[in-house]
């Protein structure tokens, strides 16, 4: 099997009449990643691995895929195969039948068939279930067949458009983990479309976070998660306390913000936008709620935040407090449960601490929403 073929997006605009689904996209897959675009229902996910796929022609900009300009080369000639939501799997034949389907069009005798069959069920950890329908199989394991369908066509990339939505949250959970192990020992390239976000950082090397046709953001998980380059890309993954307000003094990568109702607040410039925020800038500060913590009753300074306590909720491992927070949204701090006792809070004023190093400061934008 092909390992290691890049995909390269070059300025691509996809229009359908006026509307604009994909706006400018540019982007680098480094053969043999695991890449994932990331975002709401309708952002352009879908658009855009359709033009890796070659069903759908760019209106303008390029793919690449291996170095190679696909232009004018439809999706039976390209090096990828695609898995969709609904796997359509054929009812009536088995197994081993299924996998090796794009082999039989080929011409490719039963033994090799079979053969092959046996290989990527092994691959794909069901051994010895080639006989079976699929109307025998589980979710997952129909899932893991499609997969190994896909690979017997030998692509030097795998698109997968959302391929886990149609399961429960367990196996969800437990197929991500098998999903990232196949493509390992594969080594071919994946690009993923998910509006899932813990899909996205459990499994990918990169994601491209969307919204609107328009790329917010590309880099690894932990780079999404604590240096987000925009105040949708800080809203849309993970949970995040927001505050609004504008900067009012820059020192280095760090700004101080004067918020609407705690004063001037203390955080990091994202790294995106180092150089670029000023004096006078509408911004926004975002802080996890596991990044804050419980500080003495009426401590002040520019990392202490004052609020009053509208609910709590114990979840097991964790003790959440909900805050009135800014413009109607809730603050909420995330308090592990460590076999401390617990005071209820609501309806008093709690001040609350945070490390300057988890706030983080980018200019105003639009959130996504709840």
């Amino acid at each position: 099997m092909s390992a290691g073929v890049g995909v390269d997006l070059e300025n691509l605009w996809i229009r359908f009449g006026d509307f604009v689904a994909v706006r400018d996209a540019n982007v680098n897959i480094k053969g043999g990643d695991f890449f994932s675009f990331l975002g709401p229902s309708g952002c352009g996910k879908t658009t855009i691995l359709r033009a890796v796929s070659g069903f759908l022609d760019p209106s303008e900009g390029n793919v690449l895929i291996g170095g190679n300009n696909m232009q004018g080369i439809g999706p039976n000639k390209r090096p990828t195969a695609l898995i969709f939501q609904n796997l359509a799997l054929f009812p009536l034949m088995k197994v081993w039948e299924n996998i090796t389907f794009s082999m039989e069009i080929q011409g490719a005798s039963a033994r090799e068939r079979r053969k092959r069959a046996d290989e990527l069920l092994d691959m794909i950890a069901l051994p010895g279930q080639g006989d079976k329908l699929p109307s025998e199989l589980s979710g997952g394991q129909k899932q893991r067949v499609a997969i190994a369908r896909a690979l017997c066509a030998e692509p030097d990339v795998l698109l997968l458009d959302e391929p886990l939505s149609a399961l429960d949250l367990k196996l969800r959970q437990h197929m991500r983990t098998e999903l990232r192990e196949i493509q390992q020992r594969v080594g071919i390239t994946f690009i993923y479309i998910t509006h899932d976000q813990g899909e996205a950082l459990t499994m990918s090397d990169d994601i491209a976070v969307m919204r609107a046709g328009v790329i917010d953001q590309i880099g690894d998980g932990k780079t999404i998660y604590n240096d987000p380059s925009t105040a949708f890309a800080a809203s849309f993954v993970g949970e995040n306390n927001v505050f609004r307000g504008k900067v009012s003094k820059i020192i280095g990568n760090e700004a101080l913000i004067s918020t609407n109702r705690s004063g001037e607040l203390h955080a990091r410039i994202s790294t995106a936008n180092q150089g670029k925020l000023q004096v006078g800038d509408d911004a926004m500060m975002f802080i996890r709620p596991e990044a804050l913590s419980l500080a003495p009753t009426g401590t002040q300074g520019d990392h202490y935040v004052t609020a009053q306590v509208n609910h709590e909720e114990f979840e097991g491992n964790t003790y959440n407090i909900f805050t009135e927070g800014d413009g109607g949204k809730e603050i909420k701090i995330s308090i592990p449960n460590l076999g401390q006792s617990f005071d209820d809070h609501t309806g008093q004023p709690i001040t609350l601490e945070y490390d300057v190093s988890n706030a983080v400061v980018v200019p105003a934008g639009e959130l996504a929403s709840e």
